[in-house]
Parts: structure tokens; sequence; C-alpha cells
């Protein structure tokens, strides 16, 4: 029988063991997490906690936000499109595309009204820091999603300075979407907060997180050609995520802050977790671990991209663990 933990809103059962840290040759640390693997039928072929488990998706929300904005009328190439679904690393690149977005609907970064920040990719934010530039919304790994929103809102007339209002029409629309990819009668979101960069953020299920990945792929959406032609755009150098989709043909993927990942292969097979400490690191490990499950050839094929997003454990700079991805039963 299912217990509440006292204070929360969490029972004994929302979360499983999915990592274990070893450090020296010892297990040191054990994180929990809920998630699903979800079939092409849209049915839970495997799960770890409770996969019903109601979470932010976070920044894995992106290419829901960006589904609804292609929806109202937004039409970007797909190089902009992708940097709209991104927590991009800050590289050149991707403050250029954001640039780029803006000045096309004749908006500034000045318009911009997400959290200021350093670049979120470590070689961006340590070139920034070098060259003493401060943070800026330009900077923040949410921007480009930021233009888009303002760019969407051009398009359709709609008020700038209110565009992350939850009445507001754009955010209005994106809830819709979100409710519509996941397809769950009745909604999927049952509340909407606020994120990081200041955007709404939709609470719902893990498993719907997943199932509207996979509509994503079923529809062959504007969202996923884009986040596939330009993996890099999407994350940037040495993110996992970008690994990941350059080395799987069709895959999309997308993490989000406080240990949320979402992927869905070609065919609509898709997976979702969400770590109940919020480690990303953790959350790296645990993502072989779901491509495994799909069946994708983490072990062969792709065990070069398995071995460059390793999580290492540190000891005096050098290797003395790793983070290691409990299977999934």
């Amino acid at each position: 029988m299912s217990v509440l933990v006292d204070g929360t809103r969490f029972s004994d059962d929302s979360f499983a063991p999915v990592a274990v840290a070893t450090r020296s040759g010892v297990d040191e640390s054990l994180h929990f997490g809920a998630g699903a693997i979800v079939a092409a039928d849209r049915s839970i072929e495997h799960s770890i906690g409770d996969p019903e488990l109601q979470i932010y998706p976070r920044s894995a929300l992106k290419p829901f936000q960006a589904s609804a904005m292609v929806r109202a009328g937004l039409d970007l190439p797909s190089r902009l499109l992708a940097v709209a679904c991104a927590s991009h690393s800050g590289e050149e690149r991707h403050l250029a595309a954001v640039l780029e977005i803006l000045e096309l609907h004749g908006l500034g970064v000045d318009d911009l009204a997400n959290t200021p920040d350093r670049p979120y990719g470590t070689s961006a934010r340590r070139a920034a820091t070098a060259a003493g530039v401060g943070p800026s919304a330009l900077q923040q790994n949410c921007s480009g999603k930021h233009a888009a929103m303002l760019a969407t809102c051009r398009v359709n007339d709609w008020p700038i300075d209110s565009y992350l209002d939850l009445d507001h029409p754009l955010q209005v629309a994106i809830h819709v979407e979100t409710d519509r990819l996941a397809g769950r009668s009745g909604g999927s979101v049952s509340h909407v907060g606020i994120d990081g960069c200041g955007a709404p953020t939709h609470l719902m299920p893990v498993v719907d997180v997943a199932r509207a990945f996979a509509t994503l792929q079923h529809e062959r959406s504007a969202v996923v050609k884009a986040m596939t032609a330009e993996p890099g755009l999407v994350g940037g150098v040495d993110r996992d995520v970008t690994r990941w989709m350059e080395a799987v043909p069709g895959l999309i993927a997308k993490e989000g802050a406080s240990g949320v990942m979402a992927l869905a292969l070609e065919d609509g097979r898709c997976a979702a977790l969400k770590v109940s400490d919020g480690s990303d690191a953790a959350r790296r490990a645990v993502t072989t671990e779901m491509l495994r499950v799909l069946g994708v050839d983490v072990d062969g094929a792709q065990s070069d991209v398995r071995d460059t997003t390793d999580v290492i454990v540190l000891g005096r700079g050098v290797e003395v663990g790793r983070i290691v991805p409990l299977p999934w039963k």
C-alpha cells in the first residue's frame, strides 16, 4: 500500500532506484527516479517508480511550446526553429540564431523577458567570463524559445510586453497544444507554474511527457525536422542530447532542469524520466539506460557515444568512480 511521505505530495512508491554513484570502489550515493518506456501504440512497456507522477517537464516542454508556435503561424527555417527548442550552450552560433529570429521580426534583445544568465555550456561560459561579458538574457539558455515566443506574437499581432502572462493568447495556445500532444482524455496539464527563465511550465504525468514526444514523431512535425536536422543547435558542444541525436537517426531528445529527460525514436517509441533529487548527472547516466531499453544499440554501434557521455566521478582531477544506471525492470 502506498504511504504518503510526510510534508510532501510524494508517496513511498513515487520513485525507485535508477542510478548508483561509486567512489573508489564503494557505492557512495543512490539516485531515485520515476519514468516510463512507451511503445509505439502508446502503452507502457516498462516503468520505474510511478509513471503517472505529476512533474514539471521544465525545458523538456520546449518542443511542445515550439509546436504551438508553429501552429500559431510562426514560420522559421529549421536551424532557427531548432534553437527555439533548445536549452542552448550559449555558443556564438546559438546567439547568432537567436538574434536572427529577433531581427526577422523587428525585435531586439531588450524585448526578451527571460532571466539574465551566463552561457550554459562550459566552454562558452569560460569564454564569456574571460571576455568580461556579464550575464544577459541573450546568453541564457532559453533565449531561443523566448525569441520565438516574441516572434509568434509579432506574427499574430499579439501584445509583446505581456507574452509570459498565463492568460496571454500565446500561453493559452501552448497550454492547449501541450494537452493535444499528450492525448489524454480530459487533458494532461493539471497546473501551470513558472520556470526558471520566467516562462510558464506545465505540471503533467511523466508518461504524458513521453507520449507528447511520440505525437510529434507520428506527425512528422516541423519541430522534429528541425531538431533532427540541427542537433548542435538544440544543445551544443559536448552536450549529451546533441551527441545522442547525432548518433541515432530520427531521435529527438530534450533534457529539462531538475533531472528531467524525454526522448522519442522515429517509430514513436518513447521515454521520459524525472530524477527525484534533480541531479542532471544522474539524468545523463540514466538516459543511456532509457535508450538501451528502447532497443538502441548503445553497447555496439553507439558505444562511442555511450563512452563519451558516461558520467565520471573525480578525485583530485582523476577518475575514481562513475554514476552507473540501474536496469529498468
